[in-house]
Parts: C-alpha cells; structure tokens; sequence
C-alpha cells in the first residue's frame, strides 16, 4: 500500500503486472482518514485484477462555487486574450443565479435545457422586467457552460457535458444582421446625449468600426490628436492591433475626453491597466427601454454600429481589404459577416457593371 500525502488530500500508487497505477482518495490525509483512503486504493487495484474500470467518485460541488473556481483559472488559461475570461464572466453571471448551489454533477441536458428558455423568455425580477436576451447571447452563454463542463469533468466534479446533448443556436440564427438605420441613428442619439459615456462610446464605434472594448478601453498615450490617429496595442489577433485614422468628429470628442480627470484612460474607471473597461451596455438598455416606453422600437445593440459601419464603408466603395484593416480582421471571410449590401445598392451596382460591359462591348465591334 502506498498511500502518500498530496495537497492535502490522501494519494495512492502501485504496480500490478509491470504497470504503474496511481489517484488520489479525495479524503483529507488525516489518520483517521488513512484506512478509508486504503480501503478506496484495494478497491482500485481488485477492479483493475477483475478486468473493470474503475471509476473515481464524483466530488458534490456546488455550481456557484465551481463557476467560481472555473473562472479564476479563465483569467490563468486567457490571459494572452483577457477579453475572452471577460466574456466567459459575463455569461456565468446569469448562470450562476439560474443554478446557484445546485450539484454540477446533478445538471443534466434537461437542466441545461430551463437554462436557455429561461435566457430566452422575459421575467420578473421584485418590481422589474427582465427582457429576454437574442438567439447570439444564447449561443454564447451555452458555449461557456460547454467550456465549464470540460473543466468540471475533469475535476470530478460531473462524469458528463450535458451541454453536448443539448441544440445551441446556429451561427445562421444566432447572427446580427441589424443595420442601424439614419431615422434609428438619430433617435438614438438623440436620447443618449444624457449619458456622455454612452453617446461618445457609440459615436465611436459609428464613426470608427471600432469594438465597444477598444473604444471604453483606451488610454490616453494611445491617441494623437495632432495627428489625427489613435492605436489599439491589444487584441486577441495581430490584425486587432492597428492604428486607425480619425474622423473630424471622433478628433473632437477624443480632445474633448482627454481634456477631462480621467487618469490615464479616456473613459472613467477605477481598474488597473489591462482590466474590465467602463460598463455601457446598461445606459444603452435605459435608453432602448425609454424609447419602448414612448412607442418607438429601437432593437439592436452597441455592437450593431460596428457592422453599419462596415455596411456603409462597403457600399460607399471602401475595397474589402483595405475595410479589413480598418476594422481589425485578418480574414476576408470574416469580414463578410460584418457587410450586409441592400437591394437598391446592389442594382445599382449591377447597372454600372452592365454599362461597363456594354461600353467594351463596343469598342471591340
């Protein structure tokens, strides 16, 4: 018997037939707790003389102090791509309030299952409304789990992904294809200039493409006014990383900003370099739900600006490529998502081609 202390807990190993086995009992490496931890290590060996497979007991742990867990070594595993831990964060604040202290061993896919049509319906919270989220946030929400269930698997603490046997939103359905529109634009911000952190934010990202993060997110030193550029230095690509030129409009709202007590940052926040940017999203849903109250539907988010922008850029005759860049995309085929030409454009368009044609058409007759 070959029981040993490891972090805590009593580990055992041994040799059966020329091979080397070991695991840990999951009991604390107490003496008190020392013939259980080698009643659990006979077991192991009589199952693996027997010819079965072992298995090791589940650890009972509660989903919100797992999600906890799990997300402290998200920061660890992403921290090449802090934006990704962030996003994982966001998603696990609602599941840990849908879950709480529930097992993770005892979530199975019809649980998984309350989960999305609970993401997907309207409900009440004390005196509010909670609005339900889009087929995309769904997509994401549901991807996190998956990634949590892996990491959970392998702490014991589930023998199975029930996310896997679960239908997640399709990149088809769960797509963005709002394009704000001039009578949207206008009514939009005319109700955000209340918030000078979310107007300037969405202005931003209209007249930049930039991602909301890259606008709340930038340091002072990263912008030149004089010279009528600013910098993104961080990205979860290479192509992410850009130096952009500024509009008439962007260089006004930028000096503006940076004439302000901000510290080092352009938009408030008390966070330390490289941490969580200022919070916007919730004076965009004020203002969505304000406009909803007065008769007027304004359904899209702050990233919708991002795509108008690449829509517009693309029908005002920007090349892909040089829209690419702009944008922060190192694929062609990535950017297509983002550029969703109208009808009338397109005829346009068409009409312009078939003259060309015809004009060569005539020179070679």
């Amino acid at each position: 018997m070959g029981l040993r202390n490891r972090g805590g807990k009593w580990a055992y190993r041994f040799n059966l037939d020329g091979r080397e086995y070991s695991g840990t009992t999951d009991l604390d490496a107490t003496e008190r707790n020392r013939t259980k931890a080698q009643d659990v290590e006979s077991t192991h060996r009589q199952a693996l003389k027997e010819g079965r497979n072992p298995e090791r007991r589940i650890v009972v742990r509660r989903f919100s102090d797992a999600a906890a867990e799990f997300l402290e070594w998200a920061k660890v595993e992403y921290r090449e791509h802090p934006n990704s831990a962030r996003r994982l964060a966001v998603s696990f604040a609602s599941a840990v309030e849908f879950f709480g202290a529930e097992p993770v061993s005892m979530i199975d896919a019809s649980g998984i299952e309350a989960y999305k049509i609970w993401r997907l319906t309207d409900r009440k919270q004390g005196d509010r409304i909670i609005g339900a989220v889009r087929d995309i946030t769904v997509r994401h929400d549901l991807h996190s789990l998956s990634v949590f269930f892996q990491f959970a698997m392998k702490h014991k603490w589930t023998r199975e992904n029930p996310v896997s046997q679960v239908d997640i939103p399709s990149d088809a359905a769960a797509t963005r294809e709002h394009i704000v529109t001039p009578k949207e634009e206008k009514e939009y911000f005319a109700r955000a200039a209340k918030y000078p952190d979310l107007y300037d934010t969405a202005r931003l990202i209209y007249l930049q493409g930039m991602r909301p993060e890259e606008v709340t997110g930038l340091a002072k030193a990263d912008v030149n006014i004089e010279r009528g550029q600013l910098t993104i230095r961080s990205g979860k690509s290479k192509a992410a990383r850009r130096t952009l030129t500024l509009t008439a409009e962007s260089k006004s709202i930028l000096a503006h900003r940076i004439a302000k007590k901000f510290g080092p940052w352009v938009f408030p926040s008390k966070r330390r370099p490289g941490q969580p940017i200022t919070r916007v999203n919730g004076l965009h849903d004020k203002v969505l739900a304000a406009a909803l109250k007065d008769g007027i539907s304004l359904n899209f988010v702050l990233y919708d600006f991002r795509h108008s922008f690449a829509t517009r850029a693309a029908m005002a005759g920007i090349d892909i490529a040089t829209l690419a860049a702009i944008l922060g995309h190192g694929s062609l085929r990535t950017i297509m998502r983002y550029v969703h030409i109208g009808a009338e454009h397109q005829k346009a368009a068409m009409l312009e081609i078939e003259q060309a044609m015809t004009a060569e058409q005539g020179r070679t007759q």
